[in-house]
């Protein structure tokens, strides 16, 4: 073998090499090269609510002392995975109420955010919900209970003290659900587990999935506003109705018998 031929050897076994070397890296990096969840949304956090909630999540205080924004210490994953996920949080203005709106943060960070938030106390965790092989039945008796005298019977919202409201349920995904019925947001009570076992709050989940497009046996649902508004529609209507009537029957002129 010539020297030509032995150098062209050498330099092919040496690419081969290489590129093993090369494929290698690239298939152990997705297992090893991630970044750690807890340090990605660290990361997050400094940057989108360091400003509200403090470095170590302690809250902020201003010089007034209003706060700009509590304590995240014991909101725990369940509340930081509803107000992120809904698009509540981050807040542009601290003292407005948080609507729901498109989630600032992709899948990813939000369970990086989720994950950090949990870290930082000891708040209720992010429950896991299955809205298959529910109760239907049993869940639409358990949300009338717990949830519609705010919610509404049928999801729809109502107001609340102190110029608040409680949201609308009608893009509400089974896991937010399961997430605000453990965290409490705003002005709703928690939960627990002692409260409301898992299964029932697959159940709750499931009615307020069916509550998207419920049906309605007894005739029109005119807007599924409650029982209560419904049946003031009724009486409104058929009140009116009787009036109308009444009025049109007592302005005719009355019809004079002939002399004979």
């Amino acid at each position: 073998m010539n020297e030509g031929a032995r150098r062209d050897g050498v330099l092919v076994i040496g690419l081969t090499f290489a590129a093993a070397a090369v494929l290698m890296v690239w298939l152990v990096r997705p297992a090893h090269g991630q970044t750690d969840p807890l340090v990605h949304g660290r990361e997050l956090y400094v940057v989108g609510c360091t400003s509200c909630h403090g470095p170590q999540g302690e809250g902020v205080t201003t010089a007034d002392d209003k706060h700009r924004g509590p304590s995240l210490k014991d909101s725990g994953e369940a509340a930081a995975f509803y107000e992120l996920s809904t698009g509540r949080m981050p807040l542009a203005n601290s003292g407005d109420q948080p609507q729901r709106k498109r989630a600032a943060y992709n899948t990813d960070d939000i369970a990086a955010l989720t994950a950090y938030v949990g870290s930082l106390g000891d708040g209720p965790k992010l429950p896991i919900v299955d809205v298959r092989h529910t109760d239907l039945a049993a869940g639409g008796e358990l949300f009338r209970a717990n949830c519609a005298p705010c919610h509404s019977a049928s999801g729809s919202g109502g107001a609340l003290s102190y110029g608040r409201a409680a949201p609308s349920l009608g893009q509400a995904k089974p896991e937010e659900v399961g997430a605000a019925v453990r965290a409490g947001p705003s002005q709703m009570p928690v939960f627990g587990p002692d409260v409301l076992s898992p299964s029932e709050v697959n159940n709750i989940a499931a009615y307020v999935q069916y509550l998207r497009n419920p049906q309605d046996p007894g005739g029109l649902p005119i807007g599924r506003i409650g029982p209560v508004p419904e049946g003031f529609v009724a009486w409104f209507f058929g009140a009116g109705a009787l009036l109308a009537i009444v009025a049109w029957i007592g302005t005719r002129a009355p019809t004079r018998r002939q002399e004979t």
